[in-house]
C-alpha cells in the first residue's frame, strides 16, 4: 500500500471505522436475533445475513480508501505476499493497521451493548474452547484468504464485496465455529454477553487457529495460482483484498 495516496492516518481511520461497525452488525444482529426468537437455527440465520448484507456494503465503501482488511491476518498476508515485489503494505502500515483494527472492532462491540440498552462494558461468558472449534477456525481463514487474495489475483477484484460476504456467509454454516477467521473481530467480541460473544479465556485459541488458517490459506494460494501476484486494473493485488469474517 505504500503507492496508495491516501494519507496513512485515513486509512487507519477508515480500518478502525470499518471493523467496528462490521462488528456492531455482528454483535447487534446477534443480540436482535435472540430477542425476537427462541430458535436458535433463525437466530444463526438472522445473524449470518445481517453479516452478510453488512460485509459486503462496508467492503465495497471503504475498500477504495483502505482496501478494507477489517482483519490482522488479511493484513499480514497482504504483508508477507508482497514483501518482495513491494505491493503489500510497508511493516509502518502494519503497524497502524492492526490495532486500529483491534480499537475499532471492541469499540463496535461497546457500541452494539449500548444500543440495545445492556451494559457497555461487559466480558463474553460464552465458552467456546475445543478442538473441533479450533479446527473450524483454521478452515474457515484459510478459505478467506484463498476466495479473497484469489480474486485479486485472477484479475476479479472488482467482486470481492459480494463474493467474501457471500464465502463468509456460507462459512457460518460449514464450520463448527461459526466463522469468526478474524483475530479483532475475536478479541471484540469477547466484550459482549451475547449470542455472537466469546470468553476471554477462549480468544488465544481462537487467534492461533486463525493465523494457523491464514499459513494454510497463502500455501493453498501459492499452490492453486502460483507464487506471485499479479496486478489489476484496479492496482496492487495486496491492496483491494478484503476483511474477514465476522
Amino acid at each position: 500500500m505504500s503507492g496508495d495516496p491516501v494519507p496513512l492516518g485515513r486509512r487507519a481511520a477508515a480500518e478502525a471505522v470499518g471493523t467496528g461497525l462490521l462488528v456492531a452488525v455482528v454483535v447487534g444482529s446477534g443480540i436482535q436475533a435472540t430477542e425476537l426468537s427462541q430458535d436458535a437455527g433463525i437466530q444463526l440465520l438472522a445473524n449470518c445475513l445481517a453479516t452478510v448484507f453488512g460485509l459486503g456494503v462496508l467492503i465495497a465503501v471503504f475498500g477504495p480508501v483502505s482496501g478494507a482488511h477489517f482483519n490482522p491476518v488479511v493484513t499480514l498476508a497482504a504483508w508477507f505476499s508482497g514483501r518482495r515485489s513491494g505491493d503489500g503494505p510497508s511493516p509502518r502500515e502494519v503497524a497502524a493497521y492492526i490495532p486500529a483494527q483491534i480499537g475499532g472492532a471492541i469499540t463496535g462491540s461497546l457500541l452494539a451493548n449500548a444500543v440495545f440498552g445492556r451494559p457497555a462494558l461487559v466480558f463474553s461468558a460464552h465458552d467456546r474452547s475445543a478442538p473441533h472449534l479450533w479446527l473450524g477456525e483454521i478452515v474457515a481463514t484459510a478459505g478467506l484468504l484463498l476466495v479473497a487474495f484469489g480474486l485479486n489475483r485472477t484479475g476479479r477484484a472488482n467482486l470481492v464485496p459480494a463474493v467474501v460476504a457471500a464465502y463468509i456467509g456460507a462459512a457460518y454454516w460449514f464450520t463448527s465455529s461459526t466463522s469468526f477467521a478474524n483475530p479483532a473481530v475475536t478479541i471484540g467480541r469477547a466484550f459482549t454477553d451475547s449470542f455472537a460473544g466469546i470468553a476471554p479465556a477462549c480468544v488465544p485459541a481462537f487467534i492461533a487457529a486463525q493465523l494457523l488458517g491464514a499459513a494454510a490459506g497463502l500455501g493453498l494460494l501459492a499452490l492453486v495460482f502460483g507464487p506471485t501476484a499479479r496486478r489489476t486494473v484496479d492496482g496492487p493485488a495486496s491492496t483491494v483484498v478484503v476483511p474477514a469474517s465476522r
